[in-house]
């Protein structure tokens, strides 16, 4: 809003000698990190009043586990309030209105990803939090495949729009390469000379939008499940796609660095600064003991868009890496599950998601928080290093 209302006014400004005022919004760094301070703050000033509301409608968590070895646990979070997710994406939605050009279509995707998602997430919390509440109630929320459904349509949704915002008319697309590890994708002054490239059809890049988008969303919010863990993870996580948004979008950048270059990328830089500094100022609510609890609300919209912001920029492969955590828990359960079924009663772990597998091991909830915030802070600068190991 606060761009586009510069961009509707430049030539007065400018003849009026008061440009100079407002000309550094006109630097995406500036509005990428200032997101990230804005959200910060928004979300730090609004925690207290939205707990004491969440508070006074008894929107709390109930304390429910599968796991009888887990209720303890359980029990002391107990009626903590949960739906702080609308904290997070209410500070993400407000700071990319203000601050990013609202013309960009990966922008105007971000914001439906996000609200999609809360939204999801927000009937789902509901669900959950009323169910105890109503005569002979006793459905936990939305079932799996319900979720999923709504989690699979917006990923073929904005992977179908995301495809086409690309120069469809080129052959050689960058913003459709399949981004190997390793590999050299410019060798030319802007142009995709090596013939070894990969480039995907609209079928296979709404495919693998739908993927990412589905499984991180159900990643983040697996891994949902300690005070601070999941805030502190999407926050280094999200730190990360600052850089490959603004590597991305900045075509000087992008060659020098041999990473594709997608036009106009370079402004998911706000919504993912905006991701960073609503996560930390969570996490001022979020740390243990907790005061709040995101809930789905705030854990499938920050899953979505860690995803879709990965597949936008042709950096599916270094998200994932930076979101080893994530990738463990949900492949925790994942093997839990499976291996539970095929053995009729055994398991791998003491507990899944694996975080849980560890307090039963003895580590202390806090210790394993930082210690899974330590490893995915190393994941991160291992991302970073791979950029130019090409």
């Amino acid at each position: 809003m606060l761009y586009n209302l510069l961009e509707l006014t430049r030539s007065w400004l400018d003849a009026h000698g008061l440009y100079r005022f407002v000309m550094v919004l006109d630097q995406i760094t500036f509005r990428a990190f200032f997101g990230a301070l804005l959200s910060f703050i928004l979300v730090v000033a609004l925690g207290r009043p939205v707990i004491r509301w969440l508070t006074a409608k008894k929107i709390g968590d109930q304390g429910l586990t599968d796991a009888a070895a887990l209720e303890r646990a359980a029990a002391s979070k107990k009626n903590t309030p949960t739906m702080g997710g609308l904290l997070i994406a209410g500070a993400i939605g407000l700071t990319t209105l203000l601050l990013a050009d609202l013309t960009n279509r990966y922008v105007q995707m971000a914001l439906i990803t996000l609200v999609w998602l809360a939204a999801l997430g927000g009937v789902d919390d509901w669900l959950k939090l009323t169910a105890s509440s109503r005569p002979g109630g006793s459905r936990q929320g939305l079932l799996a495949w319900e979720k999923l459904v709504f989690q699979l349509a917006i990923g073929a949704l904005v992977g179908w729009f995301a495809f086409s915002h690309g120069d469809t008319a080129a052959e050689r697309d960058l913003a459709h390469v399949l981004n190997i590890p390793f590999q050299k994708t410019y060798e030319g002054a802007g142009q995709a000379t090596n013939d070894s490239l990969i480039f995907l059809s609209r079928a296979p890049y709404v495919i693998l939008m739908v993927l990412m988008t589905a499984g991180m969303s159900n990643a983040v919010n697996i891994t949902d499940g300690m005070d601070g863990l999941a805030t502190g993870i999407t926050a280094a996580v999200a730190t990360g796609l600052i850089a490959f948004c603004l590597i991305a979008g900045w075509e000087t950048a992008a060659q020098w660095l041999l990473m594709p270059h997608v036009v106009g990328s370079d402004e998911l830089a706000v919504v993912a600064g905006a991701m960073a500094g609503a996560c930390l100022g969570f996490l001022w609510w979020n740390c243990s003991p907790a005061s709040v609890f995101m809930g789905d609300t705030g854990a499938l919209s920050l899953g979505g868009l860690l995803g879709y912001m990965a597949v936008v920029v042709r950096q599916e492969f270094l998200a994932l890496l930076m979101s080893g955590v994530f990738l463990l828990e949900i492949g925790s359960v994942a093997l839990q599950v499976a291996y539970f079924k095929s053995t009729k009663g055994k398991r791998i772990f003491r507990c899944a998601p694996y975080h849980w597998h560890l307090h039963m091991g003895g580590w202390t909830e806090q210790k394993i928080v930082a210690r899974l915030w330590i490893v995915t802070i190393v994941l991160v600068a291992v991302a970073m290093v791979m950029i130019k190991v090409r």
